[in-house]
């Protein structure tokens, strides 16, 4: 049985590292650790890296790239557009679910 808890951190995964961005510049595999350490929760490959890309593409993340030893990695740090984004997604969470489907659906039609 698929407990209720990880259906509902799935839904919080992307929120959850877009606020990981804005605190600091930071690697996908960081994101990784990070997420388990504050969920208890593994967060797969296949969700953080295209992800990022995608924020990347949107211009609401900048990467730049860092030698760590012999490896380079990309580090990822949020724009302004992205800090808007999450501001965005904050504010979704501080109103009553009802308003939330309000706006979404205004949205959508216009």
């Amino acid at each position: 049985m698929v407990k209720v808890s990880n259906i509902f951190l799935r839904g919080l995964e992307k929120p959850i590292i877009l606020w990981l961005l804005a605190h600091k510049p930071t690697h996908g595999y960081e994101l990784i650790v990070e997420f388990k350490r504050l969920t208890g929760r593994k967060l797969k490959p296949s969700i953080v890296y295209p992800f990022l890309h995608k924020l990347e593409r949107g211009g609401f993340a900048s990467a730049t790239w860092i030698t760590k030893g012999k490896r380079k990695i990309k580090n990822y740090s949020l724009t302004k557009s992205g800090e808007d984004l999450l501001h965005k997604v904050k504010r979704m969470f501080t109103k009553p679910v009802r308003e939330v489907l309000i706006d979404l659906i205004e949205k959508e039609r216009s």
